[in-house]
């Protein structure tokens, strides 16, 4: 490769100094992605420039400001290296076959999980029998693998909620996101064991009221809380945060999605739901529910209808609780096409989603064209996770529905579902959006802009509409990265937990285009 096809990687001063970066030639324009005036248009001009430069790009989109992550599963996204580590300062034990962490005693052909720092072999066994490092499909699927990984580790996700949370939130900050929101589980048992007891009734009026009389709802709530706050305790502690020297990931705006067992038998499907919808309406931290598990599991698909009904009726009694949804992650072949027709719609129109996960399937939906059209009028949000699409169900490049959903204005953002267990991270799918869908850079600050819109954080948005990125009137005439907002924006941002990171995002975009545009032979239009 010539000198001038080299860029010296790493931290993002290495990736933007003007000392280190090639002069690249002008590029030839992209009709598809014409460049806008100023700084933006060098910054666009200079992403066609390495386009085809696999390092390049990579490091040019890690510095690139990312907006939020709306789609993620804490445990998932930790780092396996993270998790087996855990297991082993907790002293679990992992079995010979299913190489699951189990508490000791050991069983018989388990071995101590403190064996990974001596027997580097036994750790990279973990590893990929955790993650989806290595991974090739043969007689296991890449669906089966995945899916199974989370049982393996499950023991030491439970205990360590905060320090998972700061490895986490300090690598999306370091790649340049300003919020996420994140799924978590609560107090199963607890939950199990109200559930059994209430029992199911097709009512669910009425077993709402069973659920909330003699305050065992209100318990669980209790407990959830608590453990929360002991969450964030470990997390400030493992982040320094408040210290002089605070990890990244403190300065995050953090909020928690209830995560619910779709596979459960449906009173406790019913009962993690309603702790979810309550949990939000007490605890500004909760902020909406999602049906997880897989969607082509015998009992997600049996009880699809029947979930997609409790949340109609969950909806009418707390309407200000918004709900994301695991929606179309399914293909031919994974399910019969019965299964294929309805899961997308059903989970927007009685389901009240107000955004959707994945959304693969949407080809093969009934009447798809008037969905498509449905969702961009109802501006229903996808959260689409590119890696995970392809490594679960082998869905990538033009086979994926995300260019379909962009060609039908129906919003869309990027996101990483388990970043841990894929081995990848947000920068991997934004690249993955330039490489295989050919997005340009106007198109790349779409995404990050509309992730954080559709963030379910309170307030009043930055922009005037969800209609295009215009500053709305308090802000109109202010230049974000300039000086700092008069009085009337200040006051909306100061107001505002949305519209507060969207401003921050704004900067953060005004200082990396102004970094762009000062390289040598960055183009001018």
């Amino acid at each position: 490769m010539s000198p001038r096809r080299t860029l010296l990687r790493g931290t993002l001063a290495a990736v933007l100094c003007a000392a280190v970066l090639p002069a690249w030639g002008t590029p030839g324009r992209d009709r598809r992605n014409p460049a806008p005036p100023g700084a933006e248009a060098a910054t666009a001009a200079y992403m066609e420039a390495v386009r085809t430069d696999r390092r390049a790009l990579r490091a040019f989109l890690h510095a690139l400001p990312k907006g939020a992550d709306l789609h993620n599963h804490l445990g998932g996204a930790a780092s396996t290296e993270l998790l087996v580590d855990l297991a082993a300062r907790d002293g679990l034990c992992i079995e010979k076959e299913r190489l699951r962490a189990v508490p000791p005693p050991c069983p018989a052909g388990g071995r101590p999980a403190a064996d990974v720092h001596a027997d580097r072999a036994f750790h990279r066994h973990l590893v990929r029998a955790w993650s989806m490092q290595d991974f090739r499909p043969g007689r296991e699927s890449g669906h089966d693998h995945f899916f199974a990984t989370f049982e393996k580790f499950e023991p030491v996700e439970i205990g360590h909620m905060g320090r998972l949370l700061s490895e986490v939130a300090d690598r999306a900050a370091a790649q340049h996101q300003f919020y996420l929101e994140t799924m978590v589980t609560h107090a199963t048992a607890g939950v199990a064991a109200l559930a059994a007891r209430a029992g199911f009734d097709p009512d669910l009026g009425r077993l709402r009221g069973r659920l909330l009389a003699g305050d065992g709802l209100g318990r669980l709530v209790a407990r959830a809380r608590a453990a929360m706050d002991r969450s964030a305790a470990e997390f400030r502690a493992a982040s320094r945060c408040g210290t002089r020297r605070p990890r990244p990931g403190c300065g995050l705006e953090i909020r928690f999605i209830t995560q619910v067992d779709r596979s459960a038998a449906p009173e406790q499907v019913f009962t993690e739901l309603l702790l979810g919808f309550e949990l939000a309406r007490r605890d500004r931290r909760f902020v909406s529910v999602n049906l997880v598990s897989p969607e082509d599991g015998a009992v997600a698909l049996r009880d699809y209808g029947l979930h997609m009904r409790m949340l109609h009726r969950l909806h009418a009694w707390y309407p200000r609780v918004p709900v994301t949804l695991h929606a179309g992650e399914l293909v031919p072949g994974l399910v019969g096409p019965e299964d294929l027709r309805s899961h997308i719609r059903q989970a927007v129109l009685t389901g009240h989603a107000q955004r959707i996960g994945h959304g693969v399937d949407i080809g093969w939906e009934d009447a798809p064209r008037e969905l498509l059209e449905t969702m961009a009028a109802r501006r229903i949000l996808v959260e689409i996770p590119l890696v995970s699409n392809a490594q679960i169900l082998g869905v990538a490049g033009r086979r994926h529905p995300f260019a379909l959903y962009r060609e039908h204005g129906v919003p869309v953002a990027l996101a990483t579902d388990d970043a841990g267990v894929e081995r990848s991270d947000i920068t991997a799918e934004y690249e993955r959006a330039v490489t295989a869908h050919r997005l340009g850079y106007r198109a790349l600050k779409d995404l990050a802009r509309t992730s954080l819109e559709y963030g379910f954080l309170p307030g009043r948005s930055l922009w005037r509409d969800r209609g295009g990125f215009v500053l709305a009137e308090p802000c109109a005439r202010e230049r974000p990265g300039g000086p700092g907002p008069r009085a009337a924006c200040a006051a909306l941002l100061a107001g505002s937990a949305k519209a507060a990171v969207q401003w921050k995002q704004e900067v953060a975009f005004a200082r990396f285009e102004e970094r762009v545009a000062r390289l040598p032979g960055a183009v001018r239009w």
